[in-house]
């Protein structure tokens, strides 16, 4: 695929997060996740309260609560619920990961990151680039 192709594909899947995104029903942020292989999504996610939970994000001082998950975390474990797998797969996400997500990318075979906008530290990006994983940052393209 050209490098020009590949860019338009790019655009595209991320916007798709950003629309996910807005499935969340956290406050302080909204974050969507998409998993494409072989150009088919196969997994989507956004942050919010694990299945049982009221989805309420934030407590009463407008803190994260803990148990929220977030949208990488989402979208890696309703694969390990299917019949697919993410190895060699491209996860575009409207946020850099944190550094636990990071760990989860790594170890669900993902070798590509997508994202647009920067989180408050860099150490999850930092992680992916050490162990290889191709990481574009769209934040001029979108």
């Amino acid at each position: 695929m050209t490098p020009e192709k590949q860019l338009q594909f790019d655009k595209s899947y991320l916007e798709m997060a950003f629309v996910w995104a807005k499935n969340s029903y956290c406050k302080r942020r909204q974050v969507g996740a998409l998993i494409v292989k072989e150009r088919m999504i196969i997994s989507d996610g956004y942050n919010g309260t694990p299945s049982g939970f009221e989805n309420v994000c934030e407590d009463e001082d407008g803190k994260t609560k803990a148990y929220v998950l977030h949208a990488e975390a989402n979208a890696i474990t309703k694969i390990a619920k299917s019949s697919n797998n993410s190895n060699g797969a491209t996860m575009y996400v409207t946020t850099a990961p944190c550094i636990e997500c990071a760990k989860l990318i790594i170890q669900a075979g993902i070798k590509r990151l997508v994202y647009r906008d920067h989180y408050s530290v860099r150490d999850g990006i930092e992680l992916l680039e050490k162990v290889g994983i191709e990481v574009v940052n769209l934040e001029d393209e979108l």
